[in-house]
C-alpha cells in the first residue's frame, strides 16, 4: 500500500529534474499522474518511468503562463483520472539574470509569468476541483531564495517570495474546505537546471554544491520529491500554510567551524572569558 493509494495529481515541470522525481514518486506511492511541462518527449519520457513504477500516468502540453492551459490540465485530470486531490506547482526556471540596472522589464515580466503567474493559475483552478472531491492538497516549488538575500537572482528571488506568502495567503482561504496548501523552499539541488549550465557538467554541480551547507552532499531531485510526496499525503493532513524548507542546513547558516569550517578553534572542550585567553 502506497501513501497515495487512489489519489489523483498534477505535476507541472515533470519533465526533468524535480518535477520528474516527484511524479515517480508519486506514480509509485499509488497516484495516478498527469505529468505536463512544455517539453513533450522528456514528458513521455516521464510518463514511461511513472509506470514502470508501477502508476499510472498520462502528458498534457502546458505552458503555465497561460491561464487556459492550466485550466485545460486540470480538466484533463478530472476527466481521464476521475477527480483532482493534488497539484504540484512546480514548474519554474532561472529567469532573468544579472545586475538589476541591467534587468530588462520583458525578461522580469517573463519570470514572474513562469515563478509566481503559473502558481496562481494552478492555485486558481486546483481549488474547486479540489473541493468537489472533499478536499486536497496544493504544493508548490519555492526556495531559500524566497527566504533570504543572496541565494538567487533578482527577479527570480523575488517571484518565490511571492509564492511563499501566496502559500500562506490561500491556505487561510481554503482550510475551511479540507484543502491544505503548502510550499518548498529546496536549498541548491542538482538538476538540469544548474548541471546544464556548468562547465562538467553534473559532476561539477556536485563538488560545488556539496560545499555549501552543514550536509557535505548536493542536494538531488529526490529529497524534494520525499518532502512533496509526504506533504500530498494523509500524513500531513494537520500541516498548512507552511514554506517547508529542505536544504542540508543550508539557511542555518555559515559553516564556521569544524572539518568543513574556515575557523579552527583551539584544541579542548571550554574557551573561558576573554581575560583569561593568552594573545598570539
Amino acid at each position: 500500500m502506497g501513501r497515495l493509494d487512489g489519489k489523483v495529481a498534477v505535476i507541472t515541470g515533470a519533465a526533468s529534474g524535480i518535477g520528474r522525481a516527484s511524479a515517480i514518486r508519486f506514480a509509485g506511492e499509488g497516484a495516478a499522474v498527469l505529468v505536463t511541462d512544455l517539453n513533450a518527449q522528456g514528458g513521455e519520457e516521464t510518463v514511461a518511468e511513472c509506470k514502470r513504477a508501477g502508476g499510472r500516468a498520462a502528458f498534457h502540453r502546458v505552458d503555465v503562463t497561460s491561464e487556459a492551459e492550466v485550466k485545460a490540465a486540470v480538466d484533463r485530470a478530472v476527466s481521464e483520472f476521475g477527480k483532482l486531490d493534488i497539484i504540484f506547482n512546480n514548474a519554474g526556471l532561472a529567469g532573468a539574470i544579472g545586475k538589476i540596472e541591467e534587468t530588462t522589464a520583458e525578461n522580469w515580466d517573463r519570470t514572474f509569468a513562469i515563478l509566481l503567474r503559473g502558481v496562481f493559475f494552478g492555485m486558481k483552478y486546483a481549488v474547486p476541483a479540489m473541493r468537489k472531491a472533499g478536499g486536497g492538497s496544493i504544493i508548490s516549488t519555492a526556495s531559500i531564495a524566497g527566504l533570504r538575500g543572496g541565494a538567487g537572482p533578482h527577479a527570480y528571488s523575488a517571484a518565490k517570495a511571492g509564492v511563499v506568502n501566496l502559500t500562506r495567503s490561500v491556505a487561510l482561504e481554503v482550510g475551511k474546505d479540507r484543502i491544505r496548501v503548502n510550499c518548498i523552499c529546496p536549498g541548491g539541488i542538482n538538476t538540469p537546471l544548474i548541471s546544464n549550465n556548468l562547465p562538467g557538467g553534473f559532476e561539477m554541480a556536485s563538488q560545488f554544491l556539496k560545499n555549501i551547507q552543514p550536509i557535505p552532499r548536493a542536494g538531488l531531485p529526490e529529497d524534494i520529491a520525499a518532502m512533496a510526496a509526504f506533504l500530498a499525503s494523509d500524513d500531513a493532513q494537520w500541516i498548512t500554510g507552511t514554506a517547508m524548507v529542505v536544504d542540508g542546513g543550508f539557511t542555518a547558516g555559515p559553516v564556521l567551524f569544524g572539518d568543513q569550517g574556515a575557523l579552527r578553534p583551539p584544541s579542548g572542550n571550554f574557551m573561558g572569558p576573554s581575560f583569561e585567553q593568552k594573545p598570539k
